[in-house]
């Protein structure tokens, strides 16, 4: 497996994949192209962590190199890329070299830093593709590919149901790097005026953290809306306790990247908290509006707004979705379910 940068706090999913695939027997060595982000670990790391081989400043083909030289009296059977850019041009590479298949998984933002007639060729040259939701998919078929869809799972132990919390206040997280396609702005500027009790949390760090907390600050929320900095999952099980709804307020940012469907939804669905999500990306591939949860138009501030506000005097609707989200990530994203279906796609793909 050919990592990008290893460990990285926000790719949780990666993590979680690469361990379920591991207790299942599947996963041989471990590269990364880049060093990880020198935080503070996800719980499991260590597990991993070890056999991580860190590839040389360099270009792909001399990255691709070293793992020639690494895997090459061994019995891998295949290379896989996690990540459509760097980690899937070195194991094209390093596989052509050693005679063994390659594919590669793609996520999000990875798919949109490969030029799309470069994407297309890379998809069709791989015996496997692996994307990760319906919305990244779209983006392999419209550069002439094909991948099949296989969600990350969530972790229902970790991330399980409670009793919501009943004192008055709406409580509102939202979790994920303080990015601009986070759309964390859109939800502040939502609760201004909400004329309901709120206490925000908005978790995660960032290079948006000055313009957010101006943003609370010019506002007058500061009283409401905390940004208590990022979080790993031996912290963030109880945000979510302490949350009466989950906002994930995902936008299309300036550069025209967004989210797939950001962990943090079905870390929430898990939780049996109610979740209310922008319709953007692949959002929508969990969150079906008055189900599982409540849809708005990204960007839209009111939209939010009277999301929030449906949900403040209506706890029974946020029961009824927590616990139609549990059940949906029962049935669909179990995590080693999903590390199962994941391990026998690539034994079909690469034989």
């Amino acid at each position: 497996m050919i990592l990008s940068g290893f460990p990285r706090r926000s790719e949780t999913f990666a993590l979680n994949e690469l361990i379920a695939l591991d207790r299942l027997g599947a996963l041989g060595p471990i590269f990364a192209t880049k060093p990880g982000d020198g935080t503070a670990l996800q719980p499991g790391a260590e597990r991993l962590l070890g056999r991580v081989k860190l590839l040389p400043p360099a270009d792909a083909e001399a990255q691709a190199d070293v793992v020639v030289a690494c895997v090459k009296q061994t019995t891998v059977r295949a290379l896989h890329g996690y990540f459509a850019h760097r980690p899937a041009e070195v194991a094209e590479r390093a596989a052509r070299r050693l005679g063994v298949p390659f594919g590669f998984s793609v996520h999000a933002l990875d798919a949109r830093k490969v030029e799309s007639d470069e994407l297309g060729r890379r998809a069709r040259a791989a015996a496997c593709v692996v994307a990760c939701n319906p919305d990244v998919a779209r983006d392999i078929a419209e550069a002439g590919g094909q991948a099949e869809v296989l969600p990350h799972g969530v972790d229902l132990g970790r991330f399980a149901p409670t009793a919501a919390p009943a004192n008055g206040v709406l409580r509102v997280l939202a979790v994920g790097r303080l990015v601009e396609k986070k759309g964390f702005a859109t939800l502040i500027r939502a609760l201004e005026d909400l004329g309901r009790p709120v206490a925000c949390r908005i978790v995660g760090d960032g290079p948006e953290r000055p313009h957010l907390a101006e943003l609370v600050r010019r506002l007058g929320l500061s009283g409401s809306v905390e940004l208590p900095g990022a979080m790993t999952h031996d912290e963030l099980p109880g945000e979510y306790r302490a949350a009466d709804v989950v906002v994930a307020p995902s936008v299309r940012d300036s550069r025209g990247d967004r989210d797939g469907l950001p962990n943090v939804v079905l870390e929430a669905l898990a939780s049996g908290r109610a979740v209310v999500g922008s319709d953007v990306g692949a959002l929508g591939s969990a969150l079906t509006h008055g189900t599982t949860g409540l849809l708005v138009e990204p960007g839209d501030d009111r939209a939010l707004r009277r999301a929030l506000l449906a949900l403040a005097d209506r706890p029974v609707l946020r029961a009824r979705l927590g616990a139609a989200g549990r059940r949906l990530v029962e049935r669909d994203y179990e995590q080693t379910r999903c590390g199962e279906r994941l391990r026998d796609h690539m034994v079909r793909c690469y034989g």
